[in-house]
């Protein structure tokens, strides 16, 4: 697992940061929205005025300690990344790239 982004937490809830790989380096925020339904997510990812992910919010089953569960996807993808938003140390945010 690799950290491919870090962000922080504004008012309302949004992340503002930056996700960085080999081959994309973008500013982003992840913006709860309201659910339409069950499986609906509970955040949209965008950059540059594009949605190009959603998250939803899950609790570790070990501590109760919530992260948001992303799903990435862009054209220029491969495949999609899935990706875990944990809190790190001082308020950041760590974005964790998994397979």
């Amino acid at each position: 697992m690799a950290q491919i982004g870090s962000f922080t937490r504004g008012d309302g809830g949004v992340y503002n940061g930056e996700i960085r790989t080999l081959t994309l380096r973008v500013k982003a925020s992840i913006r709860p929205v309201e659910r339409e339904h069950d499986k609906a997510p509970d955040h949209r990812v965008i950059a540059g005025g594009v949605e190009f992910g959603a998250g939803w919010t899950k609790a570790a089953r070990d501590t109760g300690a919530e992260y948001l569960s992303l799903k990435l996807d862009d054209p220029s993808f491969p495949a999609p990344i899935y990706a875990t938003l944990t809190q790190g140390d001082n308020g950041e945010h760590k974005l964790i790239w998994s397979r």
